[in-house]
């Protein structure tokens, strides 16, 4: 007899109210919540996309309209005791971000015009500070209460300008006309509350807002958004059973699944791990595991900054940095890592306090497996699909049955195959050196199977080009353009490359190899075992 299911999830339904009412599941944030509205007055919280964000804006706005029918059974009501109706002004700044220039202040004018309509306008009012600073006044004056306000996606109209700076100043002028008000009508505000994905330096953005309270990387409110695994245990201990039942496997197994695919945000130095609440509530819905991140339109902005950049993707995603480098204003970043790290990309893995460097790295394998695909296009000239669908599978094979040699010969033969070879030839320029992108071809090939792969390790007398972990063995790789495969497999053994390795307990490959600069592929190999 076929499982009948009743619960409802609130997959692409980020409004509190709708949730409540049809009874969808909701997890209660609103102890965090109770404990934000009593740190400050003025909130900004920065968290990668499909988080929670607008979810949390709705969220404070239903609670400070003062409906507390809504938030019967949630931690926030034993905490309120008197229930109060404020003048809430909430604006989603993500409809306007891929707009032009021109139509920015138009769009904002859209969202000022339905709360014109409760509050009035003074047709002085041009511009869209102007008119928000009137609005502020007015709602203030004529229920006698503060007015909250909540800018979700604050930073929206800015990211797809990140690589151009003319476009960008003149967005940001807009904007910082737009904010003036937060700080110029503090008087008659109870509560501001501003989220989006990037930090922008309050200086740029929000004048002289300089009392404005970043809770972004404070412990206390690493779970404001995502899930814990506490969280998933008390709430959807019934869904991963059901999603175990579906695969065939038991509740350890496809925990630990969940665990693997969605889990591993860290927004702190202490070790509060998050779940993307997106796909985590996609995989029960579905009731299927796969990539649901990526599918909601992988932000363009993202990769024309690495690209602007220059980024080395083989040493960005799994590095060690002060904060300083990774949790700066976003307009002035020299690198993409601020930008990677605030979108989502990588994130905390560990904290050194003595030295106060943090680890970051890639989250988990969700996030792995789209960065992977849409490099494997963007930097090689390389489609992600056809890499799985064909090559993909016989070189994992092969890699299985610990057959390096069939899993190059495959690789040769895929990659001399390619129509696109002269499209390789462009993305030469966009690394130091040839070598190098063959180094992040290998990167992003064994990347995308889930094989645990380093590039340039630091040894003893040198730096290895490429290692590749697999369950028993250990390929350590040297890649020429020039030489022979035995002058790279020399350089490995002089170097001591394997040394290192040689205690893990696992069998060590060594492997040289030469590619063909002219068919742009694998040209021929040396392989040793120790």
């Amino acid at each position: 007899m076929e499982e009948v299911w009743t619960r409802q999830y609130p997959v692409g339904n980020d409004d509190f109210v709708k949730i409540r009412k049809q009874g969808q599941v909701y997890v209660d944030k609103t102890e965090l919540i109770w404990r934000m509205i009593n740190l400050s007055e003025w909130i900004f919280l920065s968290r990668p996309r499909r988080f929670g964000k607008t979810l949390l804006t709705s969220t404070l706005q239903t609670y400070f309209e003062g409906r507390k029918e809504l938030f019967e059974g949630l931690a926030i009501a034993g905490h309120t005791k008197e229930w109060v109706k404020y003048p809430v002004l909430r604006f989603n700044l993500s409809v306007v971000k891929e707009l032009p220039i021109e139509q920015i202040q138009q769009r904002i004018g859209i969202q000022l015009d339905d709360y014109e309509q409760i509050y009035g306008r003074n047709e002085s009012e041009h511009t869209p500070g102007a008119r928000l600073e009137g609005l502020i006044k007015r709602a203030y004056k004529q229920t006698g209460l503060g007015v909250v306000l909540i800018f979700d996606e604050y930073d929206a109209p800015l990211l797809n300008k990140l690589d151009n700076p003319e476009l960008l100043e003149k967005t940001r002028a807009i904007m910082q006309e737009f904010y003036a008000p937060i700080k110029a009508c503090s008087a008659y505000e109870r509560f501001t509350f501003i989220t989006g994905i990037t930090k922008f330096s309050q200086l740029s953005i929000f004048s002289t807002l300089n009392n404005l309270n970043n809770i972004s990387m404070l412990p206390q409110f690493a779970a404001l958004t995502g899930f814990t695994d506490e969280e998933l245990d008390t709430y959807f201990h019934q869904d991963i059973e059901r999603l175990g039942r579906r695969v065939g496997v038991g509740y350890e197994e496809i925990r630990e699944t969940l665990r693997r695919q969605y889990d591993g945000y860290y927004f702190t130095e202490e070790k509060v791990n998050v779940y993307n609440p997106f796909s985590l509530l996609s995989a029960f819905a579905n009731e299927k595991i796969e990539s649901y991140w990526f599918k909601t339109a992988t932000p363009s902005f993202i990769f024309k900054v690495m690209k602007h950049f220059k980024t080395d993707i083989t040493n960005t995603f799994d590095l060690t940095a002060s904060a300083s480098s990774f949790d700066t204003p976003t307009e002035g970043m020299t690198t993409a890592i601020p930008l990677l790290y605030q979108s989502g990309y990588i994130t905390i893995k560990g904290y050194d306090r003595e030295s106060t460097f943090y680890h970051l790295a890639i989250p988990n394998k969700e996030v792995m497996t789209g960065l992977t695909e849409n490099m494997s296009y963007i930097y090689l000239g390389m489609q992600g699909d056809d890499i799985k669908q064909g090559f993909a599978y016989k070189f994992w094979q092969a890699l299985k049955r610990d057959d390096i040699e069939l899993a190059l010969r495959e690789m040769k033969a895929y990659m001399a195959g390619l129509p696109y070879v002269e499209g390789f030839k462009n993305k030469l320029s966009e690394v130091a050196t040839a070598e190098g992108f063959y180094e992040w071809t290998f990167y992003i090939i064994f990347s995308m199977l889930n094989v645990y792969v380093r590039t340039q390790v630091k040894c003893i007398k040198g730096r290895i080009d490429v290692v590749v972990e697999m369950p028993g063995t250990i390929y350590v790789m040297e890649l020429k353009l020039h030489g022979t495969p035995l002058t790279a497999l020399k350089q490995i053994e002089s170097g001591d490359y394997g040394v290192a390795y040689s205690t893990d307990g696992r069998k060590v490959v060594k492997v040289g190899i030469r590619f063909d600069m002219t068919r742009l592929t694998v040209r021929d190999w040396k392989i040793k075992s120790e």
